[in-house]
C-alpha cells in the first residue's frame, strides 16, 4: 500500500479528545471522529473542524475561562484546544509537506498513540479534579478516558500487525463520550440561560463544591459557582 495512502488510513480512525464544560456547544467533532473509528463515517471533514472548531474556538474558549478565573475550564479547553491545533498541523504536514518522508512504516500509528497516551495522563487527573464540578462533567471525563486509552492501544496493536479491533471498540466508546457531552453542553446552555432554576440537572459535585471567584477588590462576582453550568 503507498504511505500515503496508509497514513490517510491512520487518520480515518483516530479520536482525539474534545472537551466542552462551560455555555458553548459541545464539537461535532467528536462523534464525527468517533464514527471514523468506528468505521461508518468518511474521511476528510475532521481536519477542518479540528483545526478551527476543536482547537481554535477552544483555545479562545479556555482564554475567557482564565478571565472568568475558572481554572479547571481554563485548562481543559487551552490544552485540547492545542492538542486538537497542533494534531490538525501534524496531519497537514505529514500530508501535503516534504516533512512527512520522515514518518515510515509503523510510524504514523506509534505517533498517534504515543499522542494519546500523553493526554490519557493530563485527562486523568482532570478527572479526578471533575468530580468537584458535576456530575454529567464527570461522565464526559470518565468516558473520554476509556476512549483514549482503548484508541491508544489499538494504535500500538495496529503498528504492530494486530487487528484494529480494539480502534474501532474506541470509536463506539467515543460515541458514549459524544453523548454525555452533548447532554452536558445542552444543561450548560438552558441553565446558563435560566439563572433563576435548573432546567436540566447536572448533578452534584460528588465531593468539595467548585466555586471560581476574584481576588479582593475585584468588581467580579465572588463565589460563582461553576457546577451548574454557568
Amino acid at each position: 500500500m503507498p504511505r500515503n495512502a496508509e497514513r490517510r488510513r491512520s487518520w480515518r480512525r483516530f479520536l482525539p479528545p474534545t472537551r466542552r464544560r462551560s455555555g458553548l456547544p459541545r464539537s461535532p467533532l467528536r462523534p464525527i471522529l468517533s464514527g471514523h473509528n468506528a468505521t461508518f463515517i468518511p474521511d476528510v471533514i475532521w481536519v477542518g473542524l479540528a483545526m478551527f472548531y476543536g482547537g481554535l474556538t477552544q483555545l479562545l474558549a479556555g482564554m475567557w475561562e482564565f478571565r472568568n478565573r475558572n481554572v479547571f475550564g481554563a485548562t481543559a479547553f487551552s490544552t485540547y484546544g492545542g492538542f486538537w491545533l497542533s494534531l490538525g498541523v501534524f496531519v497537514v504536514l505529514a500530508e501535503a509537506t516534504s516533512l512527512g518522508s520522515g514518518l515510515k512504516g509503523p510510524d504514523v500509528l506509534n505517533s498517534l498513540a504515543w499522542f494519546l497516551l500523553a493526554f490519557a495522563i493530563f485527562n486523568t487527573y482532570m478527572l479526578f479534579w471533575s468530580t468537584r464540578v458535576s456530575v454529567a462533567v464527570f461522565a464526559v471525563f470518565a468516558t473520554l478516558e476509556a476512549t483514549e486509552i482503548l484508541l491508544a492501544i489499538g494504535f500500538f496493536r495496529e503498528a504492530n500487525g494486530y487487528s484494529p479491533y480494539i480502534t474501532h471498540v474506541g470509536g463506539w466508546v467515543g460515541i458514549a463520550t459524544a453523548a454525555c457531552a452533548w447532554y452536558a453542553s445542552a444543561a450548560g446552555v438552558i441553565n446558563g440561560m435560566s439563572p433563576e432554576r435548573r432546567v436540566l440537572p447536572v448533578g452534584a459535585p460528588l465531593w468539595g463544591r467548585m466555586t471560581v471567584g476574584s481576588s479582593r477588590g475585584s468588581r467580579m462576582r465572588r463565589g460563582r459557582e461553576v457546577a451548574g453550568g454557568h
